[in-house]
């Protein structure tokens, strides 16, 4: 390992912070501006033209507001905690690979951070370590409701990481691979995201849980906890917390797009059309583009959900995980792993057993909800 290469490395991972920085500052705009237009708002826009400083008003807001700590907090704890927050959401993305590796002056560069060949794997055993400093935060306050907020955060992440672990075995089992290099290059003919639309959609669930967004956001809910897990912090210290929630919207949504959307490269009609002159394999960078239209789209959704969704009730929403989503994922990892030996040992198109058998389990998963809810709306009246 020569100096140059940790050089790079630094520098890489430098920027990809600031990256960050950035992208959770105007992600905030970007979520006021959608909210307003939800509601038939106009939303920010009063700091500079189109409220496109609001970020930087509000980050000089946090960053003069008086520090607060509780008189019988652990200090030490109540410190560190924001910062074990925000740290995993930032690191879990060093294995997203962002565009195939690009020559410049006969070096090659690549723009990710690493390339492990078990990438998935540290991707799952980072997001599980999040919660620790949510929890630290809402107990180390001493605070009756913060310390809810922490619990329930770890009731709620341990029921849905399980959903959002099995997800992943369906893409390892399509690409045949944990490296995030490959599973992306598997996506050349066709997104995951289409064979497996079921697995896609129990990810997305799973992680607006992790994240503890709406109608997930119980450790937070204003109605019965205050704030929740961060009721006692101020200043920098809730900004870090603030942070936290919306870089791992950022990175969430990257990793959706590496696993199921194609990653950095083109949608699969583009590169067998006339417009395959816009395909990565020709310009490497377009995958950039790529990724930021993919991820600014799953963004939207998050978004919209958030305006759209009411919060659930907290028993209903951890039958939903251990009750409906836990199984349904088992369900799709079968279903997967049968249409992969059914395609290769019988005939490729039965490969398109998977989405259609996926959908009709799904289907079937929703009318027994509706089924549920029905019988308990009569036994009500």
């Amino acid at each position: 390992m020569n100096s140059f290469l940790i050089l790079e490395w630094f520098i890489k991972g430098f920027v990809w912070v600031l990256v960050l920085i950035g992208g959770f500052a105007y992600l905030t705009l970007y979520e006021r501006k959608a909210l307003a237009r939800i509601q038939s708002r106009i939303g920010p826009n009063r700091a500079g033209p189109w409220g496109i400083l609001q970020p930087i008003a509000d980050a000089l807001k946090l960053i003069f507001k008086e520090e607060l700590t509780p008189a019988k907090a652990d200090k030490l704890l109540f410190l560190l905690a924001p910062v074990i927050t925000v740290v995993p959401a930032v690191v879990i993305t060093a294995v997203v690979p962002w565009t195939p590796a690009v020559s410049i002056l006969g070096h090659t560069l690549t723009l990710y951070i690493a390339d492990i060949n078990v990438g998935v794997l540290y991707i799952m055993s980072v997001a599980s370590i999040a919660v620790y400093g949510i929890v630290l935060s809402g107990w180390s306050s001493n605070n009756k409701y913060a310390t809810l907020g922490g619990m329930r955060s770890s009731a709620q992440m341990v029921s849905y990481e399980i959903s959002l672990g099995l997800s992943f075995v369906a893409v390892i089992l399509l690409a045949g691979s944990m490296r995030m290099l490959d599973i992306v290059e598997a996506q050349r003919t066709i997104w995951f995201g289409v064979l497996q639309p079921v697995g896609l959609t129990i990810f997305l669930i799973a992680t607006l849980a992790e994240v503890n967004r709406a109608p997930f956001d119980m450790p937070e809910a204003e109605q019965e906890l205050t704030a929740g897990y961060h009721t006692e912090y101020s200043g920098m210290k809730f900004a870090l917390l603030f942070m936290a929630e919306y870089v791992k919207m950022i990175s969430i949504c990257a990793i959706a797009a590496t696993l199921f959307l194609g990653g950095y490269r083109a949608p699969w009609p583009i590169s067998n059309t006339f417009l395959s002159f816009l395909s990565t394999d020709r310009y490497p960078l377009l995958g950039l583009v790529y990724y930021f239209i993919k991820i600014f789209i799953l963004l939207f959704g998050m978004i919209w959900v958030r305006a759209t969704l009411p919060r659930i009730r907290y028993d209903r929403l951890m039958e939903f995980g251990w009750k409906v989503l836990l199984p349904l994922s088992l369900a799709v990892i079968f279903i997967t792993a049968a249409g992969i030996i059914l395609a290769q040992q019988v005939a490729p198109a039965l490969l398109w057993i998977t989405p259609v058998a996926s959908l009709l389990v799904a289907a079937f998963a929703v009318a027994m909800i509706d089924r549920s809810l029905r019988r308990k709306d009569y036994a009500r009246r």
